[in-house]
């Protein structure tokens, strides 16, 4: 069992590699071993994408949101392509979770903490091998790391894993100077636009949010208050589903600790494995098998991490998993990310809190009210309804309120394109409208549009039980 060892504070004899010893879903098969090893020697030698200074201070910040201080703000694409490195697209994710965020502030009152689907999000799992395509059957698009959307790129290719790497480190470097060079400064003006909001009371609502925020701002400006350069700037952390274990354990480093920083192993000599891929990684629905190489895999690295409960999660399964991955019980280690959908998430929520209490585990609570809400049209396009959406949302607001515990963040598939895979929302969009712009290359995304007033709506609500 992947427990062994791990809830004894036995660690030592974990390794990057232990995960191989375990059973493993989503198994990546290459015709060409010698190249794949070719390539994770590669990946072996080559500089880490992250730090551990910055995964110390993320880790930080996710503490303050387990005990009800902070708020996470997780969202990006559903799968990312090697196209979306390019600066345009980079440039409308970052100002969306900017503006995102900037409303919850207003409406929580609390710090939000900004983690992207980005710079790494590049392998999906699966439900099965293989899909048809203009009738033919051929292997199921796994994501970029592993093989191309494209028909005739199908076959799995180790030297993508090499090329996802260089993709990531561009993205994120770019990430790094832009927001050194003001891209997050406050003082520039935001398109706050909700497109055409055909309800004019939300208009009326939003206008008024928008104004409040500016004034602020302004008002801080004109007494000096924001001297000290939290204005000009934010923390923007990256994420992705640690999905290809052989790419994660070739960027997994043995590194010095931060000063000041408790590692979650004792240590002799100082240092910790630390995935050095991305600062967030976190645990797909179809591969948190207890005895699983994943989990094995992830109950070694000191970054923080994220494990998505869906509805065929046992609530003893849910705390074994817990004592595995966080044996030291951690606060803010963990993040769960619920995805039940609308229709399931109030028979199944309260009993997870209940049990989470009961272990003495204090996690992150997230909510993704993307996954468990897709469903296809008639003829066939997969999309999701923002009403549907913002209901499990609003329903984990309301459970995690009664059982005296708090939402701590969410976690959405989106884009800062405008377009149309998600329907409803103020611009009304409805099944007939999905081909205007759908783009995606797996699951529907919001628009900019969608995502931001569903952070007004997260906002209000929280506005509403402050003032009542």
């Amino acid at each position: 069992m992947a427990s062994d060892g791990a809830t004894d504070g036995v660690q030592d004899a974990w390794k990057p590699s232990s995960w191989k010893s375990k059973p493993i879903k989503q198994v990546v098969e290459y015709e060409d071993q010698s190249a794949v090893s070719k390539s994770l020697a590669k990946l072996s030698s080559l500089p880490p994408i992250v730090t551990p200074t910055e995964i110390v201070k993320l880790k930080s910040s996710l503490r303050d949101a387990a005990l009800g201080k902070a708020f996470l703000l997780q969202g990006g694409d559903c799968a990312e392509l090697f196209s979306y490195c390019s600066d345009e697209p980079i440039d409308s994710k970052i100002k969306l979770l900017l503006q995102m965020s900037l409303v919850l502030i207003w409406g929580s009152n609390k710090p939000v903490v900004r983690i992207g689907r980005m710079a790494g999000q590049f392998a999906k799992p699966r439900s099965s091998p293989m899909e048809k395509v203009d009738g033919k059957e051929i292997p199921s698009f796994r994501g970029d790391i592993l093989n191309g959307y494209d028909p005739t790129e199908r076959r799995v290719d180790p030297e993508r894993l090499v090329t996802a790497y260089f993709h990531s480190a561009t993205t994120l470097n770019y990430i790094r100077g832009q927001l050194a060079s003001g891209i997050a400064d406050l003082h520039n003006p935001l398109d706050w636009g909700l497109g055409h909001v055909r309800d004019k009371n939300l208009q009326s609502k939003y206008q008024k949010i928008v104004h409040s925020i500016s004034d602020s701002v302004r008002f801080m400006r004109t007494i000096g208050a924001d001297t000290s350069g939290q204005l000009q700037t934010v923390d923007l952390y990256t994420s992705h589903e640690g999905l290809v274990l052989p790419y994660e354990e070739s960027l997994t480093r043995r590194l010095r600790h931060p000063a000041g920083h408790q590692p979650t192993t004792a240590s002799q000599d100082g240092k910790g494995w630390y995935n050095t891929s991305a600062h967030f990684l976190w645990i797909g629905d179809r591969t948190r098998q207890i005895d699983g190489g994943h989990v094995e895999y992830f109950r070694g690295i000191e970054n923080p991490i994220g494990i998505k409960v869906g509805p065929s999660m046992k609530a003893d399964e849910l705390i074994t998993l817990l004592d595995i991955v966080n044996p030291t019980k951690e606060v803010g280690k963990i993040t769960l990310i619920t995805r039940y959908g609308q229709d399931k998430v109030e028979s199944m929520l309260g009993t997870h809190i209940e049990a989470v209490k009961g272990s003495g585990h204090i996690v992150v609570w997230q909510c993704d009210p993307m996954h468990g809400n897709t469903r296809s049209t008639p003829t066939g396009i997969k999309t999701r309804s923002f009403s549907s959406i913002f209901s499990e949302l609003s329903s984990a607001l309301k459970i995690h309120k009664e059982h005296g515990s708090f939402l701590g963040g969410m976690h959405l598939e989106l884009t800062g394109e405008a377009v149309t895979e998600c329907t409803g929302g103020s611009e009304g969009l409805a099944d007939e409208d999905l081909s205007l712009n759908y783009t995606t290359y797996c699951d529907p995304r919001l628009n900019e549009k969608q995502a931001l007033e569903l952070a007004f709506l997260v906002a209000g609500h929280y506005r509403e039980n402050t003032e009542h």
